[in-house]
């Protein structure tokens, strides 16, 4: 940072974005200054001296209050980050104070979180007690992404989304099933092709997702139609609308067995091998993860890996 840049980070008093968050969010500056313990006008006084540093008005002032002008709405977000981002800092170096000896900031996709991931993490809470673990749920390229740009330490997220550019290993396999309610016609088959279900409507997880996008290419590679209705963004949310025959729909065959309970359901086979979906975990390091038994690895680029199941 230099320059200009240097000089407005320098300028920026944190406690005058506080005041001008609160601002925001109570619409008046007496209001403000109320909630903060603070003389309004020294609020005033702050806010004048934050648009003279940004150089350009952030609230528009009425009889009714204050309101942020489109400067000031993208500053209220950058601000609410910061914030979040120092709340954040002094909660981690709190733990370390208390003996905490590390963070792994971890980001995966729904299907690892949901079958694999709370015994696991589980496992290495219990042996790792000094070590705290962040996670967050996003979807597969997400994951991947935030990986590269060191957003996240470790990333679980489907092998076709993950990229080359990163470090892998494998971590889990889960094979797709169809799930139908136990009185459709297809309940009573062992196995079926996925051509037999382009045929039916279908409830899917959202466009983004690993088995959205595994259906897309099956049905595009069918030059099929791919009659996906309806959206959601849950595994149980999924599994309700397909038990009101509101469609059928494909899940990980353990996720499905952990769903158990969520309805008159029924998994089905899928012929074909593609719906095996891999998950990989990614990790922006110099330092190679140790190679768990059974794995292979392979490498794209220094300080990157990609390991497969």
């Amino acid at each position: 940072m230099e320059g200009p840049e240097r000089s407005f980070a320098r300028r920026i008093d944190l406690t005058s974005l506080q005041l001008f968050v609160t601002v925001c969010e109570l619409g008046g500056i007496g209001r403000a200054a109320q909630q903060e313990y603070i003389a309004a006008s020294a609020v005033s006084k702050r806010l004048s001296d934050l648009e003279a540093v940004v150089g350009t008005p952030l609230l528009r002032r009425s009889r009714r209050g204050v309101t942020p002008t489109p400067a000031g709405e993208s500053l209220l977000h950058h601000a609410r980050a910061v914030l979040f981002g120092l709340e954040r800092m002094q909660g981690e170096l709190a733990e370390y104070a208390e003996g905490v000896r590390g963070h792994v900031r971890m980001h995966a996709n729904l299907s690892a979180i949901v079958q694999f991931l709370p015994e696991d993490l589980g496992t290495f809470a219990r042996a790792h007690a000094q070590i705290k673990i962040d996670l967050q749920e996003h979807l597969s390229p997400a994951v991947a992404h935030a990986v590269a740009e060191g957003a996240a330490h470790l990333g679980i997220c489907s092998l076709r989304a993950s990229g080359t550019a990163l470090q892998s290993r494998a971590y889990r396999n889960d094979r797709l099933v169809v799930v139908v309610p136990r009185s459709h016609p297809l309940a009573a088959r062992k196995a079926v092709a996925f051509d037999e279900v382009l045929a039916w409507d279908i409830v899917g997880l959202h466009a983004g997702s690993s088995i959205s996008l595994a259906m897309r290419a099956a049905a595009a590679q069918a030059a099929r139609p791919l009659r996906q209705r309806i959206q959601v963004t849950s595994l149980d949310a999924m599994c309700r609308m397909i038990d009101n025959g509101l469609g059928i729909g494909l899940l990980p065959d353990r996720a499905f067995t952990l769903m158990q309970g969520m309805g008159q359901l029924a998994a089905v086979a899928l012929q074909e091998p593609w719906p095996s979906a891999s998950c990989a975990s990614s990790r922006a390091t110099s330092t190679p993860c140790p190679r768990p038994r059974g794995c292979s690895r392979t490498r794209s680029r220094p300080g990157r890996w990609i390991t497969r199941i």
